[in-house]
């Protein structure tokens, strides 16, 4: 049994370490000068040719553009239209953004064949697991055989009762092993069972935590705070202010949205959307 819970502290140690070396890349591959952020979406036209719609920030420009049949079409950067006649000037950025998502395909697809065959492993070391346990059962029952072995030794052999008491003794420091071996277990899987509830109560709340998200954007485009998703870059709530923007919003706007949104305003709230700032939710919340 305790080769079995080893075997699971070193797998995931083993995991943990992989997922911090993934941030590390990511924040090197954020720290680059030529850091981007892209959304990219493949379709089929009406006249059945595949259409590449992508929409990017490189070198903190916006660049958005299809690709039909293999040429560009409908370029805009940071918004403005280009004409067809100086698509030459961008063909190198161009270049570079489809080359980099290109690549970005690729590691897309080796991060989810490790993936199956972190699933697979984990699989086999629970097979391996299973067979430890019907080993340590065979061993009690061996030990068990033992011990009646040797209360027959005690019958047939009075002047080996000393080396019996002996046995005795060892036997009963096995099973005293046995049980706190047992009880180790149980402890084990309880633990276990916690770890898997507390994941699923973490994974529900965020995903909470991103619908309230989407209906905070929708009450600041429907107030009039901000035209569109794309023009929110950054918003801030806690128990004293708001700020939307980095503008600090008014009292009576503060206050709505502090009490509709008071999950977000008990704490310290954070939400970034631009290439200047962090992507996504953060949140620090005051304890009681």
């Amino acid at each position: 049994m305790k080769t079995t819970v080893l075997k699971y502290s070193l797998l995931l140690f083993a995991v943990m370490t992989a997922a911090l070396g993934a941030n590390a890349q990511e924040t090197a591959s954020n720290s680059n000068a030529d850091r981007y952020s892209n959304y990219d979406n493949i379709t089929k036209d009406s006249q059945g040719r595949t259409r590449e719609s992508i929409k990017t920030f490189w070198k903190d420009k916006e660049y958005q553009f299809d690709v039909v049949a293999g040429k560009v079409k409908n370029l805009r950067v940071d918004g403005e239209t280009i004409p067809a006649d100086k698509y030459d000037q961008y063909s190198a950025v161009i270049g570079r953004i489809r080359e980099q998502i290109r690549i970005d395909r690729i590691q897309a697809k080796k991060d989810q064949a490790q993936a199956l065959r972190d699933q697979a492993q984990a699989r086999l070391d629970q097979k391996q697991a299973e067979r430890d346990q019907v080993q340590a059962r065979i061993d009690q029952q061996e030990a068990v055989k033992a011990q009646a072995q040797a209360e027959k030794d005690r019958e047939q052999a009075g002047r080996d009762r000393e080396q019996a008491d002996k046995d005795r003794q060892q036997a009963d420091r096995d099973r005293k092993q046995a049980d706190k071996d047992r009880e180790q277990a149980v402890k084990d899987r309880a633990q276990a069972e916690l770890d898997r509830a507390q994941a699923e109560k973490d994974r529900a709340q965020a995903e909470e935590d991103r619908k309230l998200m989407r209906e905070m954007i929708s009450d600041l485009i429907k107030d009039g705070i901000v035209k569109d998703e794309d023009s929110l870059y950054a918003v801030t709530l806690d128990s004293n202010e708001m700020t939307v923007n980095d503008k600090k919003q008014p009292d009576d706007v503060f206050a709505r949205y502090k009490a509709k949104y008071s999950r977000f305003a008990n704490g310290s709230f954070s939400y970034g959307n631009n290439s200047d700032n962090y992507h996504g939710m953060h949140m620090s919340r005051h304890r009681n």
